[in-house]
C-alpha cells in the first residue's frame, strides 16, 4: 500500500469520525496495519503530520487518568518502558503531554508510578507496575556496580583521561590561570575570574549587559561593599562600546590607554606581573631558608 493510499485512508476515517482516529480505531476501520505504517511514515505520528492531521481532541488538554492508561497500555505490550519512538509508534496521544508535566521523558516511569499508587490505579495495573519495579531494580543493581568498580565513586568518565593522539607535557613552572595574556575580554574575564580573590574580590554576579560583573570589594578589615564592574579588553573600549559612567564604578581590563578614564582602572596586565614577582621572591626566600647551612 502506497503512502498516498493511506493518507487518503487516513482522511476519510477522520471526517467519519470527526476527529483524527487513533492508531488502534485505523486498524479497527481499515487494513493498514502497523507494518505499513512504520515502513511507509516511521510513526503514526509522522503518518498524521503527513494528513495534516493531530491527536489529542484539537486542543482539548487530556486528563491524566487517560495519559497514564494509554503508556500503562504500551508497556503491557511491549514488557518494558517504552522509548520516545515507540511511544509515538504504539500509543493514542503524542509525547508532548507528558513531557510538558514531567519535562523529560526518562521522569515519566517513576512520577506514573507515584500517581498510580497515590490514585489507586495500581492493582489494575499490577504487572505494569511489577515491570517498573524491576527496571529500577536493574538500574539500581548497574549503580552499585560501577561504584564497586570505582572506587569513592569515581567514574571512568569523570577524571581527565589522556589522549593518545597529541603530546604530554611536564607541570606548569608558574602556576598562573592563564598561559598566555588574553586577546579579547573574554580573556579577561577568565582572567579576573581566577584572580578575583586575590585581588580582593568576591564575584556574586555576572551578565551580558552593562555593569558585566557585580562583586563584593574588601575595603578595609572586615568591611566590604558592593562594586559594578564593566571588564574591557582595554580601558578605551568603555568608550567605544557608548557605557554610561555612571552605571559602573571602576573598569578590569588587560591595558589600561585611557589617561582621562573618569573611573578606578584595575589594569590585569600590571597586576598579574606584580603578583608573579610577590610569589617568586617568596619562593626565592623559601628555597633560601631550606638551603642555608644548619652546622
Amino acid at each position: 500500500m502506497s503512502r498516498e493510499e493511506i493518507v487518503t485512508i487516513i482522511r476519510e476515517l477522520a471526517e467519519k469520525l470527526g476527529h483524527a482516529p487513533s492508531h488502534s480505531e485505523l486498524s479497527r476501520n481499515s487494513k493498514v496495519t502497523r507494518r505499513q505504517i512504520r515502513k511507509a511514515f516511521g510513526t503514526y505520528t509522522q503518518a498524521l503530520r503527513e494528513c495534516k492531521l493531530h491527536r489529542g481532541g484539537g486542543g482539548r488538554k487530556l486528563d491524566m487518568a487517560s495519559l497514564f492508561a494509554d503508556w500503562a497500555g504500551v508497556v503491557r505490550l511491549l514488557k518494558k518502558t517504552p522509548t520516545v519512538l515507540e511511544y509515538e509508534q504504539y500509543g493514542k496521544f503524542s509525547i508532548a503531554p507528558l513531557r510538558t508535566r514531567f519535562r523529560t521523558w526518562g521522569m515519566v516511569p517513576g512520577a506514573l508510578m507515584r500517581l498510580a499508587a497515590d490514585e489507586g490505579w495500581a492493582t489494575e495495573w499490577a504487572d505494569v507496575v511489577e515491570i517498573i519495579a524491576a527496571e529500577e531494580a536493574k538500574a539500581e543493581h548497574d549503580e552499585a556496580t560501577r561504584d564497586k568498580e570505582w572506587p569513592s565513586g569515581k567514574r571512568r568518565s569523570c577524571g581527565p583521561k589522556e589522549m593518545l593522539d597529541r603530546p604530554v607535557y611536564g607541570p606548569p613552572m608558574r602556576r598562573e590561570p592563564l598561559a598566555h595574556g588574553p586577546v579579547n575580554e573574554a580573556g579577561v574575564l577568565f582572567l579576573f575570574g581566577a584572580m578575583a580573590e586575590e585581588l580582593g574580590f568576591i564575584v556574586q554576579m555576572v551578565q551580558t549587559g552593562c555593569p558585566d560583573c557585580e562583586a563584593m570589594r574588601e575595603v578595609g578589615r572586615d568591611r566590604w561593599q558592593r562594586v559594578r564592574i564593566e571588564l574591557e579588553y582595554e580601558s578605551r573600549n568603555f568608550l567605544r562600546h557608548l557605557h554610561d559612567a555612571n552605571e559602573c564604578d571602576l573598569i578590569v581590563c588587560w591595558e589600561h590607554n585611557w589617561p582621562e578614564c573618569p573611573l578606578e582602572v584595575v589594569e590585569l596586565r600590571k597586576t598579574i606581573g606584580r603578583s608573579t614577582a610577590s610569589r617568586d621572591r617568596s619562593g626565592d626566600r623559601e628555597i633560601g631558608r631550606s638551603e642555608k647551612p644548619t652546622g
